[in-house]
């Protein structure tokens, strides 16, 4: 069993959480009425909907916060919960769509800035080993938060890829993100065949075959960070991504087409 990633510092993930929705917030602030009609690279859902999930995202924090504690000792963590996150595809890709309809840009822009004002607020005073509930089961706050560290950074990835649309990824939050997405490798590959590296971040021993001890390892995945959370994601293909140079792989292990995308 791979040990336990360590914890970021918890003012860390806040800070990076709350800036990364807050640049989202500035970038939505200017985009005409007219984009938001516009189609995503996600399926079925316009910016519109992609906005409406945005402040879904968000407001997840404040509301599990107004919550009690749920009782008992287990708790979920983070890759455990990004593993679950597929299942509840079809249900939140609707719950988007009905939260959308009929909704004005005008409207969506200000729910999504109320949202993170919320969120700013509500993680103000927070502790880190606070227990929430969420859709997957209890888990610390702490952890939770790089969740939604980590849809701010996939989901404004999303969003640039509307024409004429620009985001840019909060540093840390791109850090924290790249690491969420490589523990959650290992938790589903475990093993020290293949050495995944996603400079200048981290890099990670996973797949089970012969452990690498010494000099260079016979099997090396390399790449880049923007590139390791879209292939995580499920935004890009491995096969696309090796071909035209974004993932370096070599050694006879080295194909993890079979175990992405991880979300």
């Amino acid at each position: 069993m791979p040990a336990a990633p360590r914890r970021p510092v918890f003012s860390d993930v806040t800070g990076a959480c709350v800036r990364q929705w807050t640049s989202l917030v500035d970038v939505v602030d200017q985009l005409p009425d007219d984009v938001f009609s516009e189609p995503t690279r996600l399926a079925g859902w316009r910016v519109a909907e992609l906005v409406a999930h945005f402040a879904a995202c968000v407001n997840a924090v404040p509301l599990r916060l107004a919550k009690p504690a749920p009782e008992g000792n287990e708790v979920l963590s983070v890759a455990r919960y990004l593993t679950a996150v597929p299942s509840a595809g079809e249900v939140i890709a609707q719950r988007e769509v009905d939260a959308a309809a009929g909704q004005k840009p005008t409207e969506l822009r200000g729910n999504f800035a109320l949202a993170v004002v919320n969120l700013t607020n509500a993680l103000a005073d927070a502790v880190g080993e606070r227990v929430v509930n969420t859709r997957f089961g209890p888990m610390r706050l702490d952890d939770f938060v790089v969740t939604r560290c980590l849809e701010g950074v996939v989901h404004g990835l999303d969003l640039a890829q509307v024409p004429g649309v620009v985001t840019v990824s909060d540093l840390d939050a791109l850090r924290i993100t790249t690491r969420a997405l490589l523990d959650t490798m290992v938790e589903r590959a475990p093993g020290r065949a293949v050495e995944l590296r996603v400079p200048p971040i981290a890099a990670v021993q996973c797949v089970e075959g012969p452990r690498h001890t010494r000099g260079t390892p016979p099997n090396v995945v390399e790449t880049d960070p923007n590139t390791w959370i879209e292939l995580a994601a499920g935004r890009i293909r491995w096969d696309d991504a090796v071909a035209d140079g974004r993932v370096r792989a070599s050694g006879e292990r080295s194909d993890l087409s079979a175990l992405l995308p991880l979300l």
